[in-house]
């Protein structure tokens, strides 16, 4: 490759081998909640000076949080030698001394559209000096090297779409816009969001995707209004620990193309989530209570390659789940509950090594998936109950009459249980089994 020999693109690449080096000697990075969890822990120690909690607990969550700080050190380090390496590699191959000095250069060229993009900001916020009403700013493909601070004094806003733009930062102003239903900033260049993004009460849609987000501001679980939050292609490694106990209306959920290694289990508190999608990642599983998005209909975990092995029992739960893409993962057997999943219509569970259900009944239907998993789940249900039922024999009198009564009894029930609609409707003797 061209210009791979020079002495400084030798040098950036030897930057990155090294933090890359450090990250693995470092091992796995603790899971998100985990490190906040433990972080808590230590400082509940440090303050109250608790004697009930085991010093050797205590370090141990300390451990854990030097290590999650260890690695947001390399990984600056890492992100910092990347961008250099780009930066003087485009430099030796276009022969150019300073790439910021030949962007400079270009931007001599485009002085006419930055004046008139200029004029434009300037004319919105004479408007709104003005005290006439602002409801919406598009500023769409201006690019936009940066936000004003007065635009976060525009009352009455409804809608700002700055999409396409080159913006590296929001202004902390922006949570001042008290009125904002709409926000959108996809397709610029933006490293982090400002923790006022948690001020806006009324935000109904936030669109931040195709940035270098690395993680989202603790304060967004405060949208409580929130109804679509769209955060794909970004390099996301987490999502905040508390996401989900807030924000009960979300109802649209984009994380796909990041590299989250898991969700965090308040995600589960999302009972109002119909769509969720989560493809090409790093996800390792699901919570266990993921059965309780009871309102979701569209679920995408594809593409998550050797991560994802398996889902978790309660997945069974999901019973409004329409649309299901399982394709390139590892998983190699549905979860018993899988059955119970009536309403599913579309089903992709291509290049995964499964086993359970065998690859024939697979590729016949959806149909014949849900078929093949319902009997299966019932044969479990049953198997269970003879155990149940053999462990009572010895401290209970029982005549072959009555044990044929208490199965016939089960088994209809089972039927009946497994023909309805609504959880509601379910029997209380099933819903304990259960």
């Amino acid at each position: 490759m061209p210009g791979l020999r020079r002495p400084p693109v030798l040098r950036a690449v030897a930057d990155v081998s090294a933090a890359r080096s450090a990250l693995r000697a470092l091992g796995p990075r603790p899971d998100h909640e985990l490190a906040d969890s433990s972080r808590a822990v230590a400082a509940a120690a440090e303050e109250a000076g608790d004697p009930r909690v085991p010093e050797g607990d205590v370090e141990a969550c300390r451990a854990v949080a030097r290590l999650e700080e260890a690695h947001d050190a390399y990984e600056a380090l890492l992100r910092e030698a990347e961008a250099r390496l780009e930066r003087v590699y485009r430099s030796a191959v276009e022969g150019t001394a300073d790439v910021d000095g030949e962007a400079a250069e270009g931007g001599k060229d485009d002085g006419d559209d930055a004046s008139a993009v200029r004029e434009e900001v300037v004319a919105v916020l004479k408007q709104a000096e003005e005290g006439k009403p602002v409801e919406s700013v598009r500023l769409v493909d201006r690019q936009l090297r940066q936000l004003p601070e007065v635009f976060g004094r525009i009352q009455g806003l409804r809608v700002l779409d700055v999409s396409r733009n080159q913006l590296e930062v929001v202004p902390d102003a922006i949570g001042g816009l008290d009125h904002l239903e709409e926000l959108h900033l996809a397709a610029n260049s933006l490293i982090s969001l400002p923790d006022t993004i948690g001020l806006l009460s009324n935000l109904k849609i936030m669109n931040v995707s195709s940035n270098r987000l690395r993680a989202l501001p603790d304060s967004i679980s405060k949208c409580r209004s929130l109804v679509e939050l769209d955060a794909s292609y970004n390099g996301l490694t987490y999502l905040p620990t508390n996401i989900g106990y807030e924000m009960a209306n979300l109802q649209k959920l984009w994380v796909h193309m990041n590299k989250l290694r898991s969700l965090p289990s308040s995600v589960c508190e999302m009972t109002s989530l119909y769509l969720l999608d989560a493809h090409f990642n790093e996800l390792r599983g699901l919570p266990s209570a993921f059965g309780t998005l009871s309102s979701l209909e569209i679920l995408n975990l594809s593409s998550n390659f050797s991560d994802l092995k398996e889902l978790p029992a309660s997945f069974g739960d999901l019973l409004n789940l329409r649309e299901l893409d399982l394709s390139n993962n590892q998983i190699h057997a549905l979860p018993g509950t899988f059955g119970r999943l009536g309403k599913l219509e579309k089903l992709n569970l291509e290049q995964n090594p499964l086993t359970m259900p065998p690859v024939d009944i697979v590729n016949k239907s959806v149909d014949a998936v849900k078929e093949y998993m319902s009997k299966r789940w019932l044969d479990i249900l049953l198997e269970e109950e003879q155990r149940r039922i053999a462990a009572e024999t010895p401290q209970a009198s029982s005549t072959p009459k009555d044990w044929l009564e208490r199965s016939v009894s089960w088994v209809t029930n089972v039927l009946a249980y497994l023909t309805e609609n609504e959880k509601s409707e379910k029997d209380a003797y099933l819903d304990q089994q259960f």
